[in-house]
């Protein structure tokens, strides 16, 4: 089995307070993984640090020599009302082959062009994206992922606030890029949507609760101990000290550990 990112102990978080804690496990190349949780549970937090965008508090996150990423951050980032058009969005895609000023060449814009039919944009080439509606920004935004051609995906919460048929069409894509090996982990609240698109889930309440074939790590037990993690955590908590836990009133060593790791293997 090919490994395409090792996490070691993480820890991720802001202002030196821990958001994930204590991540172990591997994420083999080609996988399609769901990362689900509770509000505040760190699902943006990791796909940031997977991403480099966040350096880690403690331990590592490791991506295999000569993987490119691709990071998609949730739409409530971006800034709408920069006067841009759709290619001009999508065109970013193209900067870390091309550099960010460099002239599109013809194989540029046929791939452009591409992209922006494989998301149901055709001739939305020049349209201002303060005029797109939730759905058609996200499907604006695949295009971009499409166009950077990465072996590593990250998609934080892409399905928040579009239609059902903008999310069936970005399934679509997902699948595709899976098919074709790329190794995709997306940020998910529809657990329904999990369980009937992605085989495999990780489970965080900051810290890992499940990680594996997504039935049984959506099984009502694991949930429920998630939960019941996300209510122990000490909003003030301090930045832990490696080698010591923070104290929750839940006893998670009453559970087999495996629940909580996936190991290379």
């Amino acid at each position: 089995m090919t490994i395409c990112l090792t996490f070691h102990d993480l820890t991720l978080g802001y202002n030196s307070h821990p958001a994930v804690h204590h991540l172990d496990g591997s994420v083999r190349k080609g996988s399609l993984t769901a990362v689900v949780g509770a509000n505040g549970s760190g699902k943006s937090t990791l796909m940031k640090g997977v991403a480099g965008v966040l350096k880690p508090m403690a331990g590592t996150c490791s991506v295999a020599a000569g993987v490119s990423i691709a990071y998609l951050p949730q739409q409530s980032e971006l800034d709408r009302s920069f006067p841009a058009r759709v290619i001009d969005l999508v065109s970013l895609g193209l900067w870390p082959r091309r550099g960010m000023f460099a002239r599109h060449r013809a194989e540029d814009r046929e791939r452009l062009g591409e992209a922006l039919s494989a998301v149901g944009l055709e001739g939305f080439d020049n349209r201002p994206i303060d005029t797109l509606s939730g759905g058609q920004l996200q499907r604006a935004l695949f295009a971009r992922v499409l166009v950077q051609d990465a072996e590593l995906i990250l998609l934080d919460e892409p399905f928040n606030a579009i239609d059902a048929r903008t999310v069936n069409d970005l399934i679509r894509l997902i699948k595709r890029w899976h098919g074709e090996e790329r190794t995709v982990m997306v940020v998910v609240h529809d657990l329904d949507l999990v369980r009937q698109h992605f085989p495999e889930a990780l489970l965080l309440a900051r810290r890992p609760v499940a990680w594996g074939e997504a039935q049984e790590a959506l099984s009502a037990r694991n949930l429920l101990r998630a939960r019941q993690f996300h209510e122990a955590w000490d909003e003030d908590a301090p930045w832990c000290v490696s080698g010591h836990h923070h104290d929750h009133r839940y006893d998670e060593h009453s559970h087999d550990s495996r629940d909580g790791k996936r190991g290379a293997a």
